[in-house]
């Protein structure tokens, strides 16, 4: 994937390349923090078909809702031979008793077997956390394991 850099002087940086039906999208990242998620023509880069400004947060979980299912999908195909082994994105939601607690306080791996693998938040990896690691609501924790392991996971991330 060709991703082009462009500096917006006095504005920013864009940041966009070309999808598959011509269009390309991107991000503009002005000067001030502010975020925009662009759409534009392929060719003319600069006649912009749709816009959306993004706070932060917004930012961030769209970065997770369009990394964490490409990662999955690479440890789904790594483990494509290991009957059994299961991948599956395990979200902390916003009742869940371990937003604010850490992974060694979920007993995960004692109690299902689970491994938790890495956590995207904000559009950002953390790979192999440690039982230290600090969940927060809006984590997507990236969770390897039986089927019945990750059920069992999924249960224990709702109601502890």
């Amino acid at each position: 994937m060709n991703v082009e850099v462009t500096p917006l002087p006095g504005i920013g940086v864009r940041k966009d390349f070309a999808i598959r039906n011509g269009r390309r999208v991107g991000v503009v990242t002005h000067r001030d923090g502010q975020i925009e998620l662009i759409v534009s023509k392929s060719d003319d880069p600069d006649a912009c078909l749709a816009s959306l400004p993004l706070s932060t947060d917004e930012a961030g979980a769209l970065a997770n809702l369009l990394g964490a299912p490409q990662l999955v999908a690479q440890l789904t195909e790594e483990h494509r031979d290991l009957p059994g082994i299961n991948t599956k994105q395990l979200p902390i939601k916003n009742a869940s008793p371990f937003d604010g607690r850490t992974l060694g306080d979920t007993g995960m791996r004692t109690r299902t077997g689970v491994s938790i693998v890495a956590v995207m938040r904000a559009g950002q990896v953390h790979p192999s956390p440690t039982p230290d690691f600090t969940f927060t609501s809006g984590d997507l924790l990236v969770a390897v394991g039986t089927s019945e392991g990750l059920e069992a996971a999924i249960k224990i991330l709702k109601y502890g």
